[in-house]
């Protein structure tokens, strides 16, 4: 969720034609898959303070190995911490899946329940972008409709994970004006704008 802070610019040798930095750099076998955000959890534990210096620790803590319908599919948990003055702010794992390249069926299906609240975003092309820039994020599938649509096979541009997850604080926040989140947990089931938009939903 702290996406902005620590990043860490690839060099333009170094990204490959997706925009990604080269995955076979530190998880050999994989050459040729491409990235997928899977989903997430956070603590926020105490808020990160303007005009602090922080740290960051982060950690690969597993790599898991799956069969699914396009065929194989790596799973890589990276566990985040952010510190300020020696606390921990902020505890975020990111689960990224890695696939063959395959044809992406959108699989989007109404929701049956009911909400207390919903809150609605028009995902422009503008907007991932935007997105893509603050969390320097090259990934063309988020900005390039002919590259996402014709080399990655999505039926759309697809919609940063962290993004919707962003939101979706954004929209409790709103919802309940005076209470501060302490968890978040996600998962991406359909990689589209529309899925997107009804993930905000189930926020």
């Amino acid at each position: 969720m702290a996406l902005g802070l620590f990043q860490d610019p690839a060099p333009q040798s170094a990204i490959g034609p997706d925009g990604h930095p080269n995955i076979s750099t530190f998880i050999p076998g994989i050459e040729g898959y491409v990235r997928m955000w899977a989903g997430g959890r956070v603590k926020f534990l105490e808020p990160l303070k303007v005009g602090l210096d922080a740290a960051r620790e982060s950690s690969i803590i597993r790599v898991t190995e799956k069969e699914g319908r396009s065929g194989r599919l790596v799973f890589v948990t990276v566990h985040h911490e952010f510190y300020q003055q020696g606390t921990l702010c902020i505890s975020e794992e990111q689960d990224i899946v890695y696939r063959p390249p395959a044809a992406v069926k959108s699989q989007v299906e109404p929701f049956e329940e009911t909400f207390d609240w919903v809150d609605t975003i028009e995902p422009t092309p503008a907007l991932l972008f935007r997105y893509s820039a603050v969390t320097f994020n090259a990934h063309r599938i988020h900005y390039d409709w002919p590259y996402a649509t014709g080399e990655e096979s999505y039926p759309d541009l697809v919609v940063q994970g962290p993004l919707i997850a962003t939101l979706m604080i954004r929209a409790f926040t709103a919802a309940n004006p005076g209470r501060r989140p302490t968890y978040l947990s996600y998962r991406g089931c359909a990689p589209d704008r529309r899925a997107a938009l009804q993930g905000i939903g189930k926020a």
